[in-house]
Order: structure tokens, then sequence, then C-alpha cells
């Protein structure tokens, strides 16, 4: 893969895809945004010159087009080849007695809308990637969209009930996945739903089995096997696909 955007980059599983990826060598740019820039993310970038992280809050959709100018800049007329909508919020356990409108709204704003409209504003830069790359399959060698959701936006799986929220968001993110992967399939951009798996970060809590670096290799090893097949899928991290 030569260029990878990764959203909510500052911590957790968004800054654990950005050290792997430096570590291993695996891309040729890699544009991290995030709304405040850690520690650990900045001196990542101060120690990979192939690092660029660009200030984004995803909330703040108008800033899209500006945000795809800059990206643009970076990437040249190889496009975009891997855009990975990871930047997202969740509630506590939310029973029905309790939800509030504005955790509805919030959560539908960052985990739907947000990923929407950022695909829609970089989409010239996908085709661009998927056209410079016409002679490779359809995959990572021309233009995948990663949109990260959850288990817990799994209608078939659902059993608890509860997290309002966070399970409306991810379950129209979900059919957002299928949408796009139907629109865009002339266009040989690649497009899949993944579940991290529950992993031990702020919004994974400690109790998570998973730490960040079992889940980020087991994503990106996915990610680089997907195939024209894949398209519109919803997966775990090892590869495994889930029901709708």
């Amino acid at each position: 893969m030569k260029n990878v955007l990764i959203t909510g980059a500052n911590r957790g599983l968004g800054l654990g895809m950005v050290k792997y990826l430096t570590k291993q060598n695996k891309a040729q740019n890699i544009i991290a945004t995030c709304r405040t820039v850690s520690e650990e993310l900045k001196t990542l970038s101060a120690e990979n010159k192939n690092l660029a992280i660009l200030n984004l809050d995803v909330t703040n959709t108008a800033s899209f087009g500006d945000i795809s100018t800059q990206i643009s800049k970076i990437v040249g007329d190889k496009g975009l080849n891997l855009l990975i909508n990871n930047a997202g919020v969740t509630t506590k356990f939310t029973k029905l007695a309790l939800v509030k409108t504005e955790q509805l709204l919030e959560n539908l704003i960052v985990n739907t809308i947000a990923p929407i409209m950022l695909t829609k504003s970089l989409l010239p830069l996908l085709k661009q990637a998927a056209e410079a790359n016409g002679d490779k399959p359809m995959g990572i060698q021309r233009a995948v969209i990663i949109n990260m959701s959850s288990v817990l936006g799994s209608i078939a799986q659902n059993e608890q009930g509860g997290f309002y929220p966070y399970r409306c968001s991810k379950a129209a993110l979900n059919a957002a996945t299928k949408s796009m992967s139907v629109d865009l399939k002339k266009d040989n951009i690649l497009v899949a739903s993944l579940h991290p798996g529950w992993v031990k970060t702020d919004m994974g809590g400690k109790n998570a089995p998973l730490d960040v670096d079992t889940s980020v290799s087991g994503i990106f090893n996915t990610i680089s096997k997907l195939a024209e097949g894949d398209t519109g899928k919803f997966l775990n991290y090892d590869g495994t696909e889930l029901p709708w």
C-alpha cells in the first residue's frame, strides 16, 4: 500500500495502526488525523518522515473539503490507497429508560455521518489510486475503504439489548458500507466494515481480552488479503465474516 489515511489516530486503536505501519514500513505515506495531537503521535511523526499529522474534528463536516485538499498535496497523482474511518465515540451501557437524545445524536454524527461525508470528500483521491493501478486486482493494490465498526452493530447478534446510541450508529455505518460497496464497485474501490475485537483501549476498557497490537496486526493482515469477493462484507479483525 502506498498512501494510507487513518482518522482518530491520536490514541487507542488508531495510534496502534500508525505504530504498526511505521514499524513494519508498510506505507509510503501515512496520514494521521485527530482533533488533539497526543505526545506519542508527535514523537512518531518526528521519527518518521513519511508520517503526516492533520488536525481534523470529524464533527466539523464543513472542513472536509479543506482536509481533502491537504491530503491531495501529500499523495500527489498516486491518490489514496487506503482510507480507515476509525474515529469513533461510545456511551456506557444505555438502557431504554435512560437514553438521551444528545447521546444518540453524538454517536450518529461521529460514527456514521462523519465516515460517509469524509469518504464522499476523498472519493476523487480513492478513484485516482484505483485508476493508477488499473493493472492490479481489486483490493489494497488499488483502493480500499475500511469502516471500523463493531459487533455491537450486528442486529443478528444482539441478544443483550441496550447500548442504543452505539449500536444504532454502528448498524447504520454497516448499512453505509453496503451501499458504498455497491456504488463504488464500478470504480474498483473495495469497501468493508471491520470489527476490531474487544480491545484494551479507553473505549474498550481494562477488561477487554485483546491488546491493541494483536487487534491491529489482525486488521492489517485481513486488509492485505481482501479481494473483489469481499467488498460489502462485515468482517472480524481475524478475517472471519460476521452477521449483519
